[in-house]
């Protein structure tokens, strides 16, 4: 069948994709920026599905940074939100960090139950579709989705990268796909601006985390993998040889 790429929204979607499909879990307002900007500077980030998981995990670390939301609110005893700008402020980098979302936590630990998975923003789009090409046949890009949408901020990057694979030869699973390529071919980043997720930042006072989005775009050129619970970094350029 070849190489194929397939773009798609939501959690309950990664069950349409078998143990043989790669997934890359994007969720670019908050989630995965938030935990790929943690281990880019050399934080432990453990995702967690439910907030029921967070005790589990945190039993087996020392000292570890409480970080998410869920509905947009911080639970109860978490030390920060889910929040890249509040991440890259902290000094205290030797504490492993477990993260919670709504939505983009879910859908990492999902994806990495049976498969090979990883999280992706718009900080490693170019490394991330580099790294699919040299090593995965069969990708499916998954953007968390809120509120029964498919945001334009995770539109954008599941696009950029599935538009990467097609210049390398891989084949769009099915017309959804192009059309989502094609919609955001050559788009400016600030056009995840006047999305309901930017709108959402900026109403609760949160225009920190957009602005960060906004102003790290391609800057990071490694991937981040979802292993055994734990999102590590991996180099293109090892891996790629």
């Amino acid at each position: 069948m070849g190489k194929i790429v397939a773009i798609d929204c939501f959690v309950e979607s990664v069950g349409n994709y078998d143990e043989t499909w790669t997934i890359v879990a994007v969720d670019v307002i908050r989630a995965t920026t938030t935990a790929v900007t943690a281990v880019a500077l050399g934080r432990r980030c453990f995702p967690v599905p439910a907030v029921e998981s967070v005790e589990c995990v945190a039993s087996g670390l020392t000292d570890p940074l409480l970080a998410g939301e869920l509905g947009g609110n911080m639970p109860y005893g978490f030390h920060i939100n889910n929040s890249p700008a509040d991440v890259v402020a902290r000094d205290d980098i030797h504490r492993p960090m477990i993260l919670l979302s709504t939505s983009g936590t879910r859908l990492l630990c999902s994806a990495g139950e049976s498969r090979v998975a990883f999280a992706a923003c718009l900080r490693n789009v170019r490394a991330q579709a580099e790294y699919l090409a040299h090593r995965h046949d069969r990708v499916a890009i998954i953007g968390a989705g809120a509120r029964g949408e498919f945001r334009k901020e995770d539109q954008m990057c599941c696009a950029g990268i599935a538009e990467l694979l097609l210049q390398q030869g891989y084949r769009p699973v099915n017309s959804r796909t192009c059309e989502i390529v094609e919609r955001w071919s050559g788009a400016s980043v600030s056009d995840i601006a006047s999305g309901k997720s930017a709108e959402y930042l900026v109403r609760t006072g949160q225009t920190k985390d957009l602005e960060f989005v906004l102003g790290h775009i391609d800057d990071l050129e490694d991937v981040y993998a979802y292993r055994d619970g734990e999102l590590v970094r991996q180099s293109v350029e090892v891996l790629a040889g």
